[in-house]
């Protein structure tokens, strides 16, 4: 005898399932050891591990210098990679962003195949190719080997920029989801502050090769662990290695994904009034960090005569970056995790912070500048949290890596990569790093100006819709995706 549930026939209706075993088959099986809090470990270490990358190829002790000869004739040998390969500094200019070309092709191409091939699985080709290509670093004999093995450094970590967040957010407590956020982007300056310090070290005891070397030993485990584990579930995606959806095609997308439809959901963000103005934001607020980071010791060697600029700067940018990030992703928890709030904490901390740093500026004494500018910077670095909550939520749970890899895109191409130029052709122009440096900073009021507009859009929060048409409201009805052991 067929068994009969609330009335109805299950024998006959195959479809009918009780609430529980929904439920039931909502969870993927998961690696017993593996919960919550490790996954965000293990992003947080990767994370460092790539911003160190990015840190130690900018130190002295790799990057090096050229060698140079005086009038009289004698002539010191270069070091590092600039001494040895003989390079201009615009060659060591391209060098130092060249991981932005692969970075910024193999985002999109990441997020896209992540539709039908387990998106862990995506992570840890990623990390392989990462590993192999800062191995070929160390072994490189030119410019123009090391430049197109830095550009696979790029499309390496292009599936973890994309992929990781959107782990994270759908593992996170439902309380500490912006939290959790903070503490991934924390790693971003404390990374590159790391690269300094382990380039300096390596540098100045074995070739500079081996610092690439010793990145590729430290992130190997990692590449490793993304295979041989049990491929994680990402919420709107196929769960299984082998990209076949489940039975019950919850969250779960057709193999079948091509350039069509890369178009059609790069028009969805495009036509998301929310997602846009969140990356408008964005854009500006990292054309100024982009420069600050570039130029800033040296405006502030000139305009305070700062002995050890390098040193000073580094130190205020990683201690604000990291209390400043951590500080952020928690006030927006404890306000209330909302797409609404997030603009308004963007918005003001940007617009208090921007004030802080236009005043820092101002004044002809160091320590006023500098106590002025690490309260600046605190408030700046206080959006990181907060402008990540909003790409991962302002979308549907299928789009997140797009949305996560068009962010990282356009911040870049839009942002950094154009600012450090305009700000060096303004000097050129204008001959005063205090008026250069006050006219940067004056592009984060327009950046605030363009958050405080998303405070009075109608944002739904969509991470928990699973169609087209089936929005629900923020509170998750679905178990975290990883039990805590």
């Amino acid at each position: 005898m067929d068994v009969v549930d609330g009335g109805v026939d299950r024998g006959q209706n195959p479809n009918h399932r009780t609430t529980m075993e929904r439920d039931s088959e909502d969870k993927i099986a998961e690696p017993s050891w593996f919960s919550p809090k490790r996954l965000l470990f293990v992003f947080c270490v990767v994370n460092l591990i790539n911003y160190i990358d990015r840190g130690a190829i900018a130190s002295n002790g790799v990057n090096g210098s050229r060698g140079s000869c005086t009038s009289g004739g004698t002539c010191s040998a270069g070091s590092g990679i600039q001494g040895d390969f003989n390079l201009s500094n615009f060659q060591d200019g391209v060098l130092s962003s060249a991981f932005m070309v692969g970075l910024l092709v193999a985002s999109p191409i990441f997020a896209s195949v992540a539709k039908s091939v387990n998106p862990f699985r995506l992570i840890g080709i990623g990390l392989s190719i990462w590993t192999l290509a800062v191995i070929g670093c160390g072994l490189s004999f030119d410019f123009w080997s090391i430049t197109f093995c830095r550009m696979f450094v790029g499309v390496g970590e292009a599936s973890f920029v994309s992929l990781a967040a959107p782990f994270i957010d759908d593992n996170a407590p439902q309380a500490q989801k912006s939290a959790w956020l903070a503490m991934f982007y924390m790693c971003i300056p404390t990374g590159y502050a790391l690269g300094y310090v382990y380039g300096g070290l390596v540098g100045s005891v074995l070739p500079w090769r081996a610092a690439f070397w010793g990145e590729a030993i430290l992130m190997l485990p990692f590449a490793v662990l993304g295979f041989v584990i049990k491929p994680l579930h990402l919420k709107g995606f196929a769960p299984d290695d082998k990209g076949k959806p489940r039975a019950d095609t919850l969250n779960v997308l057709p193999t079948g994904y091509g350039f069509s439809a890369v178009l059609k959901d790069l028009k969805l963000l495009l036509v998301d009034k929310v997602y846009v103005t969140n990356i408008l934001g964005y854009i500006a607020y990292n054309f100024v960090l982009g420069a600050y980071s570039y130029w800033g010791p040296k405006a502030g060697y000139n305009i305070y005569k700062m002995e050890n600029a390098d040193l000073i700067f580094g130190g205020v940018t990683v201690i604000c970056g990291i209390v400043g990030t951590l500080s952020g992703g928690f006030v927006l928890d404890f306000m209330d995790a909302t797409i609404s709030n997030a603009f308004k904490l963007l918005s003001v901390s940007t617009l208090i912070g921007g004030l802080f740093c236009f005043v820092a500026f101002c004044f002809k004494s160091m320590y006023a500048f500098l106590a002025f500018f690490a309260v600046g910077e605190l408030l700046v670095f206080a959006t990181q949290g907060p402008v990540n909550f909003i790409v991962l939520h302002c979308v549907k749970p299928s789009l997140r890596p797009l949305a996560m890899a068009m962010s990282t895109v356009s911040i870049h191409i839009f942002g950094d990569v154009p600012s450090s130029p305009l700000v060096g052709v303004l000097q050129d122009y204008v001959n005063n790093w205090r008026v250069t440096s006050l006219v940067l900073t004056f592009v984060l009021f327009p950046a605030a100006a363009i958050w405080s507009i998303g405070i009075f859009l109608n944002s739904v929060d969509r991470y928990n819709e699973d169609s087209e048409t089936d929005a629900v409201t923020r509170e998750s009805a679905v178990a975290p995706l990883l039990e805590e052991a």
